[in-house]
């Protein structure tokens, strides 16, 4: 996708009556969800939240797929960090070693733990990103939305 059919695309959602802010929202969600470190569990938030809430569809989907790259880039930095946070909790390095000596469900408790902690890392930095992301989208969809008025009007 180049940048002229991505401009014609957010004039084209802004011209279907949705504001700046509420784009530059759907659009901060949607990337904020897509980096959530557990793999498969994004496009369905994602798609619940906007029939939910009644935010933009297409458009959140766009940016959940736009950060799945960073998603698996993310994930070992958000297991660490809830590792960091949550150090009360039990921790055991996983690795392929462990899998011959674990029973399957102290495996699975272990792996559904850190799990846990990963994805509670991601909400404390979630929620500050999406509202810096909000704040700086809405700004840029208000001046694209002011020049796609202008340009209509040639």
């Amino acid at each position: 996708m180049n940048v002229e059919s991505t401009k014609r695309r957010v004039a084209g959602w802004l011209r279907q009556g949705v504001t700046p802010f509420r784009l530059a929202l759907t659009l901060a969600l949607g990337f904020a969800i897509g980096c959530i470190p557990v793999i498969g569990i994004p496009t369905v938030l994602c798609a619940g939240l906007a029939l939910l809430c009644g935010l933009n569809l297409p458009a959140i989907q766009a940016a959940n797929y736009a950060a799945m790259p960073l998603q698996i880039v993310l994930i070992l930095p958000f297991i660490r960090l809830g590792q960091w946070l949550f150090a009360w909790g039990p921790h055991q390095k996983l690795n392929a070693g462990m899998l011959l000596h674990l029973s399957p469900n102290h495996f699975a408790s272990q792996l559904g733990w850190l799990a846990g902690e990963a994805v509670l890392a991601w909400v404390m930095v979630a929620v500050p990103t999406v509202a810096v992301m909000t704040a700086m989208l809405t700004l840029i969809l208000r001046k694209l939305s002011g020049m796609s008025l202008a340009q209509a009007a040639d």
